[in-house]
């Protein structure tokens, strides 16, 4: 697993919290920043899949 996929996954997680709680208190604002964060966590995630599906590849 690459240091990418777990930060990725972590982010997406902290965003998702940051989206539902803007969403409990009505704040907007918090919202829309985790959903940003959700979609930065998922393309980091996507990034050391492909770095990792690349190492897998470079092996065989």
């Amino acid at each position: 697993m690459h240091k990418d996929q777990v930060k990725g996954t972590a982010k997406d997680v902290k965003g998702s919290m940051k989206e539902a709680a803007g969403r409990a208190t009505d704040d907007p604002e918090m919202e829309a920043k985790g959903k940003t964060e959700k979609t930065m966590g998922k393309v980091q995630k996507g990034v050391g899949d492909m770095k990792d599906a690349a190492r897998d590849a470079l092996k065989h």
